[in-house]
């Protein structure tokens, strides 16, 4: 039972009708009842209402108590509406500019030809933390998009059974990977976090663009260029906000995160609302969850196409974990100098895997 105690007033009262009026009768005159609630009016009580003061209940969720929350609409609208929309709209975006980049620029090939000598970039440690983090991130991408945009773009497909079927497994799928997820985060910063601390060659790295836009342009770069650093920090830090908007989700009404964050904004003299209730901390979570989540996509579509069809040579860096000379001095030309200075280059001969796999049935005749 809920009582609603509206201001001014402890409880609701009962009307009593007129000793001379029958039980059935409606109000005098066919009027409305005034005075129900003493020096208040229903107004004012159903005005509390739709402002979501709770009112008393005799469960333990005190939640219940509250009959109408406004800020659910608000979080549908903004949900339903412009994150799902311009979020959709972005993850096409930077699917047709990547298409567009690779049309007038092309592959970025090794200007100097493939040296057929390989030097060792990546360790089996470091390509595992590599792929566990990249593997779950595509799982929960690929499951995410689905809650998001599923029902507009699969289910009229596939069917609302089939629908229904995939979302539940992949919401299962979801929640279990993200644990995988946020363990490839920790590795790959532990491993590459020394790496990725800025430095001069990154200013020049930046104001040569890399030589992504021109030919024959090779700007200096350590273990990781500047782009390399950027996408770090992005995944680093895009990682940590998505799981711990994640976790809130996972264990709901248990996690005060953003209580907490605009606590220490406020500081710095901004006015955000810090006293957020259980349910409005779980619809920021929710939206914040997929803002970035959707960021992040667009973040990984770029570096996939970089380390695949964008540049000749670059998957071999998370393929084998060896990568060609000569792609190594044009893109890692201080890397490579501080390799040879220590003498740990470790050159070796590229196999050709075609000539490997035609050589073994000789062996065995």
């Amino acid at each position: 039972m809920i009582c609603l105690a509206a201001p001014g007033a402890a409880m609701a009262q009962a009307v009593v009708p007129p000793d001379d009026a029958s039980p059935s009768a409606g109000p005098p005159g066919g009027g409305v009842p005034t005075e129900s609630l003493g020096a208040s009016s229903d107004a004012d009580m159903w005005r509390a209402v739709r402002q979501g003061v709770e009112g008393q209940v005799s469960i333990p969720d005190k939640q219940a108590g509250v009959l109408i929350q406004s800020d659910g609409e608000v979080w549908r609208v903004v949900r339903n509406g412009p994150v799902t929309f311009y979020g959709g709209m972005a993850v096409i975006g930077i699917v047709l500019l990547l298409a567009l980049f690779f049309l007038i620029r092309g592959r970025v090939r090794v200007e100097a030809g493939l040296a057929g000598v390989t030097i060792s970039r990546f360790n089996g440690l470091e390509r595992f933390s590599h792929w566990l983090t990249a593997v779950s991130f595509l799982i929960l991408a690929f499951t995410g998009l689905n809650v998001m945009f599923g029902r507009y773009l699969l289910k009229p497909l596939i069917g609302a059974q089939a629908f229904a079927d995939i979302t539940l497994a992949g919401k299962f799928l979801h929640n279990y990977v993200a644990f995988a997820f946020m363990a490839g985060l920790v590795l790959v910063l532990v491993l590459w976090i020394k790496d990725n601390i800025p430095n001069r060659y990154d200013l020049v790295w930046i104001g040569k663009a890399g030589g992504m836009l021109s030919r024959g342009t090779h700007p200096p770069a350590k273990k990781f260029n500047a782009g390399q650093k950027v996408i770090f920090w992005l995944v680093v830090l895009g990682g940590l906000s998505v799981s711990l908007s994640g976790i809130s989700l996972l264990f709901p009404f248990q996690t005060a995160f953003f209580s907490k964050t605009f606590e220490a904004v406020n500081l710095l003299g901004f006015d955000l609302p810090a006293n957020l209730t259980a349910m409005q901390e779980m619809q920021l979570s929710q939206v914040w969850h997929g803002v970035v989540a959707l960021f992040l996509v667009i973040v990984i579509i770029a570096h996939i196409y970089i380390g695949t069809i964008g540049m000749e040579g670059a998957f071999d860096a998370m393929g084998s974990g060896r990568v060609d000379l000569n792609w190594a001095r044009e893109h890692h030309s201080i890397w490579v100098e501080e390799l040879e200075r220590k003498g740990a280059l470790d050159p070796r001969p590229a196999e050709d895997a075609e000539t490997a796999e035609t050589a073994k049935p000789q062996a065995a005749s």
